[in-house]
């Protein structure tokens, strides 16, 4: 099989092209890596001689190139006649970009097709590097496996069997999977709420992801809780059991005579260290900025009438919120297809927030328009065209999802409130805004076996879907050969024809008509019809339909579909590196470490990452058949610790704070992991409409954005999308943003709610609708 895909083995006077600067060598093609050895220039004049006067052999170097992390690769034969070099064109998923230039134009085809071979035609997982890796050294002693007990985690933060009871309890409902399929087994929920009551909420939720804790603060036992988007669909359906969970993880800092009828409108409690002496003192340096209180302040009056009647002591009050990550518009959008978001009408208990953070294929989009302005770094040593990485709105969207896992942190860590997170499927955005988050409030997931732990329980265990988004197997899309190709790149241009303003109303009607198309696994592409079209019906929890794999897709070949990659973690990473450049001290682990992480995540050399979820990697027995990438990080840990660490905690003391939070006016570009220097990443650039950080400029602002476009409780609602009080998802990404909720919350003062007129526009609507599904 290894010689059915290797047309040629070795390459012989082949040059390698990076930077401008070229070097011949030999180019080796093995079942796992190409490897590209060359002499260093300064050894082809002559060998050099040790003390004793002997002559020294000159060491080759090489590079090793593993299959995975290509993700394209471009052929340019030359004919003979012209008497130019055919070359290779990589681009690697690491932003290492290469090219191979050959003598012989039939010796180049050959390796271009051995390389698509080995890359996007191997059809399976299990034939990929990690399954066949064997470490050495002291790599080869470790098991990096065994780092994340869940049950060891959640007895950290204060759930067990034993000991005080902090109001929850570990559910073994999922051990074997059946219940869902795509979470973790083992289900930290409410102590009075019952499996019973479980697996009625559990067809309320898109693929059975109900609420479920993911992490309790140690200090006022306030909690992050995630799940999916509800079935909520165009006839508002509601289930009475998920209304008890909610109601029931929301009172859990409360004491313990709260009523759990969701009919009723429970007291707004204070949790346990809820007074303003529990408060930590917060220095200039961490104390929020305009843009942070104004959300706060939203937030907060937009809550029950009630509450505001009574006296607002700082940290007193529990704002307990729903975390909607999804611009308000594609939250609505999604009920043409049995799905959406709460109505608020049945959670009177809580105030749900929007966030406006885009799906997956704008943000894919905005690294391929990163990509562009990078793309010649093969063959020029010319620095990066700043203009256009700046239009690539990268930062901004960065600087959003800080600002969202910010203002989770501060309702969880000062306003002493719950808060549950989802977006459509719970996988993606709400992945990396509860990590983040956590990040801001636990210390230690600051340190790297704490940081380890998080990556675990918030990614790998809740299934964030790696194979998906990661596109392990490539795709033979991502081959072209230079005169062959014809009408361009599919998959660059596919997400750019359907997100234009003029066909945004349409587009929803097609995203409507994809959810009977059955051959795709994401929602965030189409939705497939496991059963979430039909009418609910809380007679029976064993009547639901099961997110179950069909009969013959074992035996299928695993390909990547294109328009459901993603960078999503490759997003948590580069926001992780954000906090670690403003807090420099608060994190025990470097920048090295985020990099090589990314790195491994596309080198498939582990195993950690290779599956969608904990199921499929339990099914696998992927422990027993190949190596944690912890392995990697844990036999080098001296390679990747922070010289500046200082894990001290003291609440009074500036910089040794239990928490921290994002600075979102100062994000910029990692420049490291895109092989660049910093002053060509984040020097300064002049864009008309843009600043440096690549985010839309307003002078008369000088806030960052807020990423809060749309607060709703059962009584108000103010921003995109709200009847009466409609703000543009646009405006509410920019500058404008604050002052625009800040005018809404102030017009809530005099009874304006949900019912009120002033509707929008039809072409207003066009103009703000974006495709949440394509």
């Amino acid at each position: 099989m290894a010689m059915e895909r290797t047309r040629i083995a070795k390459v012989d006077e082949v040059k390698l092209v990076r930077r401008g600067q070229q070097v011949e060598g030999t180019l080796h093609l093995t079942p796992h890596h190409l490897i590209f050895s060359h002499t260093p220039p300064a050894a082809v004049h002559g060998p050099s001689e040790d003390a004793t006067g002997r002559s020294l052999k000159a060491k080759p170097k090489e590079l090793w190139i593993t299959y995975p992390i290509i993700h394209t690769c471009t052929l340019r034969p030359a004919p003979l006649a012209s008497r130019l070099p055919s070359s290779i064109r990589l681009r690697c998923r690491d932003f290492t970009y290469v090219c191979f230039c050959f003598l012989d134009e039939k010796k180049a085809r050959d390796v271009y097709d051995s390389i698509k071979a080995w890359t996007c035609k191997i059809g399976r997982i299990e034939k990929l590097y990690a399954f066949s890796y064997q470490p050495q050294g002291p790599e080869k002693d470790l098991d990096g496996w065994g780092i994340y007990d869940a049950r060891q985690e959640w007895k950290r933060l204060g759930v067990s069997g034993k000991g005080v009871d902090k109001g929850w309890r570990i559910s073994t409902l999922n051990t074997d999977y059946a219940f869902s399929p795509t979470y973790p087994a083992l289900l930290p929920v409410p102590s009075t709420i019952s499996d019973n009551t479980l697996n009625y909420a559990g067809r309320y939720r898109s693929r059975v992801r109900i609420p479920v804790l993911t992490y309790l603060h140690p200090v006022n036992n306030c909690s992050i809780t995630r799940c999916s988007q509800p079935l909520v669909g165009v006839r508002g359906h509601r289930s009475i059991q998920d209304e008890k969970l909610l109601l029931a993880i929301f009172s859990t800092s409360n004491s313990p005579s709260v009523s759990l009828d969701p009919l009723s409108t429970p007291p707004q409690s204070s949790s346990p260290r809820s007074s303003e002496g529990d408060i930590p003192t917060l220095s200039p340096e961490t104390s929020m900025g305009d843009t942070e209180a104004m959300e706060d302040e939203i937030i907060s009056k937009t809550s029950n009438e009630d509450e505001q009647k009574k006296p607002q002591v700082y940290g007193a009050q529990q704002h307990n919120l729903i975390v909607d990550a999804r611009p308000t518009v594609n939250a609505f959008a999604m009920q043409a297809v049995g799905l959406g978001s709460e109505n608020m009408d049945n959670y009177k208990f809580a105030t749900k927030a929007y966030l406006g953070i885009d799906n997956i294929h704008v943000m894919r989009e905005s690294l391929n328009k990163v990509i562009d302005a990078l793309k010649d770094s093969d063959v020029t040593p010319l620095a990066p065209n700043r203009e256009a990485l700046a239009k690539s709105n990268w930062l901004k969207y960065i600087a959003g999802i800080l600002d969202g896992a910010g203002l989770i942190a501060r309702q969880v860590g000062l306003q002493h409130s719950h808060v549950l997170i989802h977006c459509s499927d719970g996988w993606d955005r709400t992945s990396q805004l509860s990590a983040l988050s956590q990040l801001c409030l636990d210390p230690y997931y600051r340190t790297l076996e704490g940081f380890i732990v998080l990556v675990e329980k918030d990614w790998l265990s809740f299934g964030h879907m790696f194979a998906h988004r990661s596109g392990f197997l490539s795709s033979e899309k991502w081959f072209t050969i230079e005169n062959e190709r014809i009408g361009g790149d599919n998959s660059r241009t596919s997400s750019t024809n359907v997100t234009g303003p003029g066909h945004a109303l349409e587009n929803a009607f097609l995203s409507a008509k994809g959810f009977f198309n059955k051959d795709n696994n994401s929602r965030d592409s189409f939705p497939d019809s496991d059963g979430e079209m039909q009418p609910y019906d809380s007679a029976s929890p064993n009547s639901k339909k099961t997110s179950t794999p069909t009969k013959n897709s074992s035996s299928d070949k695993h390909i990547t579909k294109v328009k459901e990659t993603s960078p999503v973690f490759h997003q948590f990473l580069d926001c992780t590196y954000q906090l670690l450049h403003q807090h420099p001290t608060r994190f025990e682990f470097n920048e090295r470490f985020l990099r090589r992480l990314l790195y491994h995540l596309y080198s498939c050399q582990y195993g950690t990452f290779l599956y969608n979820n904990e199921k499929d990697r339990v099914e696998a027995k992927i422990k027993g058949k190949t190596r944690s990438v912890w392995d990697y990080f844990l036999s080098r840990k001296e390679q990747f610790l922070n010289d500046k660490y200082d894990g001290s905690i003291d609440d009074n003391q500036r910089e040794h704070e239990r928490l921290v939070f994002p600075k979102v006016g100062e994000i910029r570009w990692w420049a490291e992991l895109f092989g660049r220097t910093d002053a060509e990443m984040n020097g300064p650039v002049v864009v008309p409409g843009y600043s440096s950080s690549g985010t839309s400029s307003n002078n008369n602002n000088t806030n960052p954005p807020t990423i809060l476009t749309g607060v709703e409780t059962a009584d108000n609602a103010v921003g995109a999308g709200a009847p009466g009080k409609a703000i543009s998802n646009g405006a509410a990404a920019v500058g404008g943003g604050v002052s625009s909720l800040a005018a809404g919350v102030a017009g809530l003062g005099i009874g304006r709610g949900k019912g009120t007129d002033g509707r929008k526009s039809l072409s207003s609507e066009r103009a703000e609708m974006e495709l949440e599904m394509q």
